[in-house]
């Protein structure tokens, strides 16, 4: 029995092993995730910016269309005054074009303002654009250095698995399953050292009796308290 205590309280020890290097792993996982959406974010801006100049490109070319309609409505107008012979046809087709030519003034004027918004927009575009590549050039870098540390975890962690599963296959099935659920329950702490008639996992003091108990090494003793597996680490005699 004291034999697999010893290998319960090493297999402690390498699934925290493990514990640790998985969290490192993911820690690393999110790093790479969060340069991901770094990237993701600066081109949904590029592509909102994107749609922004489409819209504008479609009002302005709406605008250019009814610019060159009044100014074909102006030309049959000023063609139509050499045909007129009445005073009062005269005058409302000379207002129909005096309206026209304001409309044109007018629509030239908002083509104006679309072309200078649309010239500005895409300025922004292209400044977006090139921190884009230079965001993607540093990224790929990192990514690089990020990617190397995790296969350097993952390379970690199998050698930790191999370890584990060599010392699962020296002790009892029993033993192991009750040692599994103990870590499910206990947030991945089965196994605890019991000192000075404490037990270290919940820091309560172990009866005289249970301390006592683990001092034989016979059978498995738990914490009255938090019910993790305890073992004594006994100095070896030098006399």
């Amino acid at each position: 029995m004291r034999k697999n205590l010893k290998l319960l309280g090493e297999l402690q020890g390498i699934d925290l092993k493990i514990d640790v290097l998985h969290g490192e792993k993911d820690a690393l996982l999110g790093e790479i995730a969060a340069l991901e959406d770094n990237v993701t974010i600066a081109r949904n801006a590029i592509d909102e910016k994107n749609g922004q100049a489409e819209e504008l490109e479609t009002a302005k070319k709406s605008l250019e269309e009814n610019l060159a309609t009044e100014a074909e409505n102006i030309v049959r107008s000023e063609a139509r005054l050499k045909e007129i012979k009445t005073q009062k046809e005269y005058q409302a087709v000379s207002k129909e074009i005096s309206s026209a030519k304001k409309l044109t003034s007018e629509l030239e004027e908002q083509i104006l303002q679309k072309t200078a918004q649309l010239e500005e927009l895409q300025a922004q575009i292209a400044e977006k654009e090139e921190n884009l590549k230079s965001l993607e050039a540093n990224i790929s870098a990192q990514q690089g250095e990020v990617q190397s540390k995790v296969d350097k975890l993952e390379s970690d962690i199998a050698i930790g698995i191999a370890a584990k599963d060599a010392t699962v296959k020296s002790l009892p099935a029993s033993m192991v399953k009750r040692y599994q659920k103990l870590r499910d329950q206990r947030k991945g702490i089965a196994v605890v050292e019991a000192k000075d008639g404490c037990c270290l996992g919940c820091n309560m003091n172990l009866p005289p009796q249970v301390y006592n108990l683990l001092f034989r090494g016979e059978e498995i003793i738990t914490c009255p308290h938090c019910q993790r597996v305890l073992l004594l680490h006994q100095e070896p005699n030098n006399n």
